[in-house]
């Protein structure tokens, strides 16, 4: 029989160490997988421009640890799955750790990396938010003719006494509230919250700010904002309507909506019991809250199955067909 397997694979060299991965035995490490982690990080240049970003403000007569090497540390364990600060107290003799941070020695301690962590502050996170906006337009070899911006607020719980733990009803538990903007697979934004506060708290100052910016970068691009029912405030949809930008948002249920689809949804309930086969109907409707200073467009799914009824709905400025939109535009970032 032919053998296919391939015993060893050669990485770049380190400093004087050659780097290979071999299933022979000798000393074995847990997380060759970092390794992967440094080459995506060489290949997007990341991390080197986040130190390149960041002031260093240590003196160098004293430092043994440069800046962008426990950067690496910390990032990459963290992509690992070592969060606590403790873990690197064995992590730093890991030969593959150090290898992936280019180092051929001992790596930082977690006392070390907690003084690197307490010096970060706002000004640091939006320097590295500054970063990855950067490196999302330079993933771009032409200008796109439309970007749909994901807002997505989750919970991040929390398994001590961390400051700002506070305890979150709908997740029912002690959690932070972190707000997630993406593009397509590219993450824009990772903005850490307390879980006490609105899930769409800043949402449309860090909106504001995104767009601002890749319109810069190309002036002609479409805008779509898409996000669930928890980022539906009419100032933020009347922001998006003075500034050309579209939404798709959902739009909570209530008694009003609720009765505007009531006939056609009992029409679908039958058809579900004629047939036994889950139906789907998508409406066109015209609504207004009593906060809008307007009626908007909203699109109603009348969905019916053995699990009984499930209305949707959600509001937009875009034109099309009520279940294209829905379907292609709304439900591609997951069904809501």
């Amino acid at each position: 029989m032919t053998e296919c397997t391939q015993g060893r694979f050669a990485f770049p060299a380190v400093k004087r160490r050659q780097v290979e991965a071999d299933f022979s035995g000798g000393d074995i490490s847990s997380d060759g997988g970092v390794l992967l982690l440094r080459q995506a990080d060489r290949r997007l240049g990341l991390l080197e421009a986040v130190n390149d970003t960041l002031a260093d403000p240590r003196d160098g007569r004293y430092v043994q640890h440069d800046q962008i090497s426990l950067l690496r540390q910390r990032v990459y364990a963290l992509c690992q799955g070592y969060e606590d600060l403790n873990d690197h107290d064995s992590l730093r003799q890991d030969l593959a750790f150090q290898t992936a941070v280019e180092q051929d020695q001992a790596l930082g301690s977690s006392p070390t990396l907690c003084r690197l962590e307490n010096r970060s502050d706002r000004a640091t996170a939006v320097a590295i938010h500054q970063v990855l906006i950067e490196q999302f337009i330079a993933s771009f070899a032409e200008p796109p003719e439309e970007l749909i911006l994901d807002f997505d607020a989750t919970d991040d719980r929390v398994h001590g006494l961390q400051e700002g733990r506070f305890f979150h009803g709908y997740y029912d538990n002690y959690c932070f509230l972190p707000l997630y903007v993406f593009c397509g697979e590219q993450l824009l934004v990772s903005y850490l919250r307390p879980s006490k506060i609105d899930g769409a708290k800043h949402a449309w100052a860090i909106l504001a700010l995104l767009v601002k910016r890749l319109r810069q970068a190309w002036p002609a691009v479409r805008i779509i904002l898409r996000a669930d029912s928890g980022f539906c405030r009419h100032r933020m949809l009347r922001w998006c309507e003075r500034h050309g930008i579209g939404y798709i948002v959902g739009l909570a249920r209530n008694h009003r909506l609720q009765r505007m689809i009531e006939e056609d949804f009992t029409a679908v309930e039958q058809c579900f019991k004629a047939n036994g086969q889950k139906q789907r109907v998508f409406l066109g409707l015209r609504y207004g809250a009593r906060s809008w200073r307007r009626r908007r467009a909203v699109i109603a799914k009348l969905e019916v199955s053995e699990r009984g009824r499930n209305p949707r709905f959600v509001v937009t400025n875009l034109n099309g067909d009520a279940q294209t939109l829905y379907d292609d535009v709304y439900c591609a970032r997951g069904e809501m």
